[in-house]
């Protein structure tokens, strides 16, 4: 029995659906991939400076700081040229201990502060002592603490003598004697620090003794040359 037209157009729309209109999507060009300018690039570069420079900053101003040793009165604990850690957290939460080795800031009497007169070349300087490339100023030593609040100090035949006790300073070279201190009282507040190169250092024995308040930290670490790192260690 042959179908109607009816039932033929009826099938040939089921068997022939309309064809689906293809997206509207552009053509992919890899030429689009758009590679930042360079005001962009500059503008990253001058974020990561300034917050490299926020975080040394900080870290000196608050936590740790590397210090460059500027002479031979540590040696031979420390020479010139190497570079230590100085932690600032210690101090606030404990005590200074005999044999600590310490930063501080010392001005001779009737000395001017000295320093870069351009602000700009102030600030890279500044930054350069916090990381340990350039050479601290003539206000910061770091000494060894001989005496607390409450000690007397004094010299005999080379050694010294803390409340008349012998001192034991096995960081000391062979042979190294102390000679020039005066029988001193710490007071409170006050520390007597001397540099290990007994023959070499302008100390406690010189300029008397320092304030607790001038202390910037404690060095415990020794981190350049390479081959001569190693912790500092309050008997060595």
């Amino acid at each position: 029995m042959s179908k109607t037209s009816d039932e033929r157009g009826r099938l040939g729309d089921r068997a022939d659906p309309p064809a689906e209109t293809e997206a509207a999507t552009p053509p992919y060009h890899k030429e689009d991939e758009r590679q930042p300018g360079l005001l962009a690039v500059v503008r990253e570069t001058v974020v990561l400076v300034a917050l490299a420079v926020l975080l040394a900053v900080v870290f000196k101003t608050f936590l740790v700081a590397a210090f460059y040793i500027p002479s031979g009165s540590m040696e031979s604990t420390l020479n010139i040229s190497d570079r230590v850690l100085v932690e600032k957290v210690s101090y606030r939460f404990g005590d200074i201990q005999h044999g600590d080795v310490i930063v501080f800031v010392h001005d001779e009497p009737g000395a001017q502060p000295a320093g870069p007169s351009n602000p700009v070349t102030g600030f890279f300087s500044s930054l350069g002592q916090a990381v340990g490339v350039v050479p601290p100023s003539d206000r910061d030593f770091i000494k060894r603490v001989i005496g607390l609040p409450g000690d007397t100090i004094t010299c005999k035949g080379g050694d010294v003598y803390r409340n008349d006790q012998k001192v034991t300073e096995s960081y000391l070279d062979t042979g190294i004697t102390t000679e020039g201190c005066q029988r001193t009282k710490v007071g409170p507040g006050e520390l007597y620090v001397m540099g290990d190169n007994r023959t070499n250092s302008q100390d406690s024995r010189a300029f008397g003794v320092i304030q607790r308040s001038d202390v910037v930290g404690r060095a415990f670490v020794r981190i350049w040359p390479l081959n001569h790192t190693g912790w500092l260690r309050r008997d060595r």
